[in-house]
């Protein structure tokens, strides 16, 4: 537990500094209400020990005190329990919410080098853990440290010798509770780590079903599970081990304290004068209530490790680099559509460029086709124009601005984006549609979903454009939900657009209407298609053939199959005979 990761989880508490306080300040009623309860027990239990001695007044008034105790011990209780419930579940709220936030602030770099599965787990799973230790680090450990000085104080304060032998063997307890959970800490965090890994590995296995399925990869994948469940058992077997170990053996230390309180208390009731009976039940019950505490502590202290651990995982998320900052006082071109690449490079991994020495005009309402052999940039290109990267060397410039002296949120108003992996929300056809323009009518929802060639597919199902899409639309087919987001572009009808491999999962067809209703689209618009099937990019302003992060070749179709270079070969490789 770092001095940091604790101080971070006190500002996440101090918002809700007042139900700390009532929670404190009912915890002391709860302790002073269960410490009182044997003064009076100890005073009935002197009005009756002589024979026909037995003082009914003193008894009657004792048993009156110890109900009402015993009431007001249960409400306070019961406050603090409701303080807590209020102090942990609205820190979780925030700390999700700060969560929630935090991902869309990272860059699209950090999705392409984590894995989805670690990141839910910590916003989940961790975000539960720590709750629970949360709840019970406010409603049990303030009680129960409270509860040890207050029932020492009284003990000094009857029997000073009597305390301080208690006092002289408290330290034992506390020394082997902090000794064992040190070591329980690392168990508990490597628990965490694995756990993120586990559910990385079924999120991965869950969405890739078919696939598994498809190559007969059930008995491998099985094994690698296995293999990861069985390092968390064994993480979580040593964790539970160590923890385990905790409440045992403070139990006895707690037991040894409660045998020197009646050694001694043996010897002083030997004169009545000095201890009577009735006190030496009040010294029992305070020594029976002083030990319970470090029995409650040490079940707390591992929660609180697993807790802390989760903590850290969450806190290493919201502490990710995230993307440049929107400058303060951006640029807002006017709209017109033209982007420039000036001597723009760029890399993923420092030492292998990528893209190097890119220059680039493209003028309002011209069709940009990007083509060229896999991993050549093409798909890294459109993630600098969307500037979901930032260039390493050079500027994009759109309208005369650069990129980066412009708000994200403006430049990626301009683009519309049909991508070859698609991605829909849970919610209705109808939703997912108007994604891109959350106010459009039902007229222009259903217009865009004919100009994409939807309507047709989405009149046929149960309800229509209110039919629910779930599980990122796995209740539809691949060419269903490219459908979709061709239609989503479409309402959106921005300034410029940005189609890659757009059609790659339609049939030929479909694909034919979908192409003249792009070009329609198209008209005016500044636009970038990204596009295996070469026949589909005949009629663009200009073709870059990119190799190696190089534009090699550009100029129109029949220009660069006329120059026979590297196009050429492109083209003619996918219409040649068998």
């Amino acid at each position: 537990m770092k001095k940091k990761t604790i101080r971070r989880i006190l500002s996440l508490i101090k918002p809700y500094i007042g139900f700390v306080l009532v929670s404190l300040f009912c915890a002391a009623l709860t302790v002073a209400a269960a410490l009182l309860i044997p003064i009076f027990s100890g005073n009935a239990i002197d009005a009756m020990l002589g024979k026909g001695e037995v003082d009914l007044s003193v008894i009657l008034r004792a048993i009156t005190l110890i109900a009402l105790c015993a009431l007001v011990g249960a409400l306070a209780q019961k406050l603090t329990a409701l303080s807590g419930n209020r102090i942990t579940y609205s820190v979780c709220r925030d700390l999700r919410d700060r969560v929630s936030k935090k991902m869309h602030k990272l860059p699209v770099a950090y999705a392409d080098t984590h894995s989805v599965g670690d990141a839910v787990s910590r916003t989940v799973t961790d975000v539960d853990t720590f709750a629970d230790g949360l709840l019970m680090g406010t409603t049990q450990l303030f009680s129960a440290f409270l509860t040890v000085l207050a029932t020492l104080g009284v003990m000094l304060y009857l029997n000073p010798v009597i305390a301080l032998a208690v006092f002289v063997l408290t330290p034992l307890s506390i020394f082997v509770a902090r000794f064992i959970a040190t070591r329980t800490h690392r168990h508990f965090s490597a628990q965490a780590r694995v756990r993120g890994e586990e559910t990385g590995l079924a999120n991965e296995y869950i969405e890739g079903a078919r696939v598994v399925k498809a190559f007969g990869y059930e008995d491998e994948s099985l094994a690698a599970f296995d293999e990861v469940n069985g390092r968390l058992e064994r993480v979580s077997m040593k964790a539970t081990f160590f923890s385990s170990l905790v409440n045992p053996t403070t139990r006895v230390v707690n037991n040894i304290v409660y045998a020197v309180v009646i050694l001694i208390c043996a010897f002083y009731a030997q004169d009545e004068s000095v201890l009577s009976i009735g006190a030496l039940s009040v010294f029992l019950s305070y020594a029976s209530q002083y030990a319970k505490p470090f029995n409650d502590i040490s079940s707390v202290i591992t929660e609180l490790q697993n807790a802390f651990s989760c903590a850290v995982r969450v806190f290493e998320f919201l502490d990710e680099e995230e993307e440049t900052p929107d400058p303060v006082e951006p640029i807002t071109p006017p709209v017109a559509g033209r982007v420039t690449l000036s001597d723009v490079s760029f890399r993923y991994v420092p030492d292998r460029p990528l893209i190097e020495g890119l220059s680039l005009d493209v003028k309002a309402g011209e069709r940009i086709a990007i083509v060229g052999p896999t991993g050549c940039g093409k798909t890294t290109l459109i993630n600098l124009l969307m500037r979901f990267y930032d260039v390493t060397g050079g500027t994009v410039t759109v309208d005369g601005a650069d990129i980066r002296k412009m708000k994200r949120e403006e430049l990626r108003s301009r683009y519309g984006m049909v991508l070859q992996d698609t991605w829909l929300k849970d919610g209705t056809v109808r939703d997912n549609i108007a994604y891109g323009k959350p106010g459009a009518t039902e007229e222009e929802i259903i217009a865009a979903a004919k100009m994409a060639h939807a309507h047709s597919f989405i009149r046929r199902l149960p309800k229509g454009y209110d039919t629910e899409i779930v599980g990122n639309g796995s209740n539809f087919s691949v060419g269903q939900r490219q459908l979709l987001c061709i239609a989503r572009a479409m309402l959106a009808l921005p300034p410029m657009l940005i189609l890659d491999e757009a059609t790659s999962s339609i049939d030929t067809r479909t694909e034919l209407k979908i192409q003249d209703a792009f070009k329609t689209m198209m008209k005016g618009r500044t636009s970038f298609i990204v596009a295996h099937r070469l026949s589909t990019i005949k009629e663009a302003d200009l073709i870059l053939v990119m190799k190696d992060g190089h534009v090699v070749e550009q100029g129109s179709h029949e220009v660069l199959l006329r120059a026979n270079g590297f196009y050429a070969t492109l083209y003619n490789s996918q219409f040649s005979k068998v």
